[in-house]
């Protein structure tokens, strides 16, 4: 194949899908429609690849130039006003000519909202195009109820000789069941020749891309298309349904593809992984677990129903247990996890460490080998090595005003209902008695306890049984029972 470069148009308002946002920029399975086509476009072609955007401009440019590192070398052309498909083509002219003079041989041209397209169909269609020689070569499918799409009109010996649009087709044409789908590779030089002399010649006023193949054919020039059997992957995206079967056609593949690199998904039409999600062999997913945004998974992990894990990375042999949730933390390997654990942003939990029930931490490092494991609050805390640290804990690390920093050190024993009043340090290997409420350093070794010496009143429980049973006995007189309250009140101050 020759040299090939690429035209991406991202320019349509998407009126049906009633959103502010610019229609290419609504995610599948966790990524921008564009994201997708900018990707294939650079995979692709060896020369330039131009997008072209219009409505909602500034957001797509803003998140195109976000994700440059993944999608660049691109250039992103403005169309101002949306005049159709063969004016957005034109936009792209600086990009894919330089001095008039083509910068690739031939130029892919795809629609920004089409994300199912794969990387094998688009390269038959560009072997395809090659081997029959042709100047134009679209893509096209059949579909049973063609409405809304472009019929390809074909003529002896099944040649192409045009496209027409639904709403200008007549009635005939509206019978023709094989489609458009808006990608096509066409002869750069004959492209730009022919957009320049484009006109708009239908009910909408538009300058069509697809009034090209009836100049090529005028001109004897060889048009070809090749059919794909596959309509999930051509069919673009117009409105919320369509946005809905995209999701779920997208997630299939995603599961497909990690199945087939040795995870376990125990029921894949219950799981969601995003496509960004990298995950590693022999690692086991349960089902309804969401893996999102640009998470990664070691080697051998289990993770359990109702689990959400959001742009965090978890090391070899992490045990999550059900209905955990996780956003921007770290873990490292063998760290086991929940269940209805809450890792909040700036999260550490470092090697052999556990987490348990209902525990939640924020900008917090839990040390190697340490363990939370009930009921606890963990936030602006460094925590040691080999750390226990008891039920109901909570580090007290905002007094309205500003957040301030715990730190316990290697080796301490935190007991159950432990308040720690942040700032504060916990030296190494320190004893902290439950119940406790720390409002001042712990040197190393020592032990911290701040609690009201107990007091037991013998005999005062059943004293105030036998009160209460009095009472309840002796109903006989008003003065009968002004006695009993005013024993009663003796009890309460006496003897507590």
């Amino acid at each position: 194949m020759s040299s090939v470069s690429a035209v991406i148009m991202a320019a349509g308002q998407g009126t049906r899908m009633k959103s502010a946002i610019p229609k290419v920029l609504h995610p599948v399975a966790g990524k921008p429609m564009v994201w997708y086509m900018s990707a294939l476009a650079r995979r692709i072609a060896d020369s330039a690849v131009a997008i072209v955007v219009g409505h909602g401009a500034e957001q797509v440019r803003d998140y195109l130039h976000q994700e440059e590192a993944t999608l660049a070398p691109f250039f992103v052309v403005e169309q101002t006003q949306q005049l159709g498909t063969g004016h957005a083509v034109q936009q792209a002219q600086s990009v894919v000519l330089s001095d008039k003079e083509p910068v690739a041989d031939h130029c892919l041209i795809l629609n920004g909202d089409t994300p199912l397209l794969t990387e094998a169909t688009v390269r038959a269609l560009l072997d395809y195009h090659d081997s029959s020689q042709a100047t134009v070569t679209i893509l096209t499918t059949i579909l049973e109820h063609p409405q809304g799409y472009g019929r390809v009109v074909r003529g002896a010996e099944s040649q192409v000789l045009n496209i027409v649009e639904d709403r200008d087709a007549s009635e005939s044409e509206k019978s023709i069941q094989e489609v458009n789908v808006g990608t096509y590779i066409v002869n750069t030089n004959f492209l730009f020749e022919s957009l320049e002399t484009l006109k708009p010649q239908n009910v909408q006023g538009e300058y069509y891309l697809t009034d090209i193949i009836g100049m090529a054919v005028s001109q004897k020039l060889r048009v070809s298309a090749l059919v794909t059997t596959d309509t999930n992957e051509t069919i673009g995206i117009n409105n919320r349904e369509h946005l809905a079967l995209a999701e779920q056609e997208m997630r299939k593949r995603v599961c497909r593809i990690w199945m087939q690199n040795g995870v376990t998904l125990l029921d894949p039409n219950r799981t969601s992984i995003d496509a960004d999600v990298v995950i590693g062999r022999d690692s086991v997913l349960y089902p309804d677990v969401r893996l999102e945004g640009r998470t990664t998974i070691g080697e051998d992990c289990v993770v359990r129903s109702h689990t959400r894990i959001t742009n965090s990375i978890l090391g070899d042999r992490v045990q999550v247990l059900e209905c955990c949730v996780f956003n921007e933390a770290e873990i490292d390997q063998e760290v086991n996890i929940g269940p209805f654990a809450h890792l909040r942003p700036g999260v550490k939990i470092r090697a052999r460490a556990k987490v348990g029930n209902f525990v939640e931490l924020k900008q917090a490092e839990l040390g190697e080998g340490s363990k939370a494991n009930h009921l606890s609050y963990l936030g602006n805390t460094i925590i040691g090595r080999n750390v226990n640290i008891g039920a109901g804990t909570i580090t007290c690390n905002y007094d309205g005003y500003r957040k301030a920093q715990t730190v316990i050190e290697d080796e301490v024993f935190i007991g159950s209902d432990t308040q720690l009043i942040a700032p504060i340090r916990v030296g190494r290997g320190a004893i902290i008695a439950a119940g406790t409420t720390l409002t001042q350093d712990v040197p190393p070794e020592a032990l911290g306890i701040s609690r009201p010496v107990q007091l037991n009143k013998e005999g005062a429980a059943k004293r105030k049984r036998d009160s209460r049973n009095r009472r309840s006995s002796d109903s006989t007189s008003n003065v009968s029972g002004q006695n009993n309250q005013a024993e009663d009140s003796s009890f309460h101050k006496d003897e507590l």
